[in-house]
């Protein structure tokens, strides 16, 4: 695929951005990293959050080959997805107060465990209540978000805050205002997202930190294998079963 095509530009642009994150928030994928550590260290949980598109990437790092037994999702109903009918229920629940709070104090989640947040705008009354009730409790919380919409956009939630705001550690996607990477004649809107490439590559980058510094702690990381490959199952029996008070999926 040549540069010229809108293939090729589209991957053009993701790379583009994979380089950026690559480079700009090595520091902070590192810190979020050791955060991870930490808490699988102390015997914490791990969760991760997303609404509608943003659910993806959170799904990514959940029961996954390669990935931490002990991550799970934190769900919202109505929003992990485009299976809601009408679809355009989901965008709305984002925007109703009260309903993350009610969420996390359902949910298992306590003080020192911790809380992945993926919000693209991060200006959705329900990521921002959800950063600021995790934190309440006691939860390590880590944004997943592009900051500049933060500067471009205004705040849903009461307080006129934003994700970026209530986390111990932001990753920022680059990703501009409007997630979309094209344009091109006769076309009215631009096109061609890159926001799950992104904030994927920067979940498993966290993981990946976390993965490497236990091991230099001395403590195997608690990873998934395939089971499309012989032995897989058993492993992973074994890994979830020596961390079973900390997998909420199998229940």
């Amino acid at each position: 695929m040549g540069e010229t095509t809108p293939a090729g530009q589209f991957l053009d642009a993701a790379i583009g951005l994979l380089e950026r994150v690559r480079e700009e928030e090595a520091a902070t994928v590192a810190a979020a990293g050791a955060a991870v550590a930490d808490t699988v260290a102390a015997g914490g949980r791990l969760f991760a959050f997303g609404a509608g598109h943003s659910s993806l990437a959170a799904q990514d790092v959940v029961y996954r080959a390669g990935g931490f037994a002990l991550m799970n999702l934190l769900t919202v109903p109505g929003t992990v997805g485009v299976d809601v009918m009408p679809a355009t229920l989901g965008s709305a629940l984002e925007r109703v107060e009260g309903l993350a709070s009610a969420v996390i104090e359902s949910s298992p989640a306590r003080a020192g465990d911790l809380l992945i947040i993926v919000s693209l705008s991060g200006r959705n009354a329900l990521p921002v209540e959800m950063a600021m009730k995790a934190r309440a409790l006691g939860l390590t919380v880590i944004g997943v978000t592009s900051v500049a919409y933060a500067s471009g956009t205004g705040s849903r939630h009461a307080s006129g805050t934003y994700l970026r705001d209530h986390c111990d550690i932001v990753l920022d996607s680059k990703i501009a205002i409007g997630d979309a990477e094209l344009t091109a004649d006769g076309i009215g809107a631009p096109f061609a997202p890159a926001s799950t490439v992104v904030t994927s590559a920067l979940m498993q980058a966290t993981m990946a930190s976390a993965a490497v510094e236990l091991a230099s702690r001395g403590l195997e990381p608690p990873l998934l294998r395939s089971g499309n490959v012989d032995g897989g199952h058993e492993w992973n029996e074994r890994v979830m079963s020596d961390h079973a008070a900390r997998v909420f999926y199998r229940s």
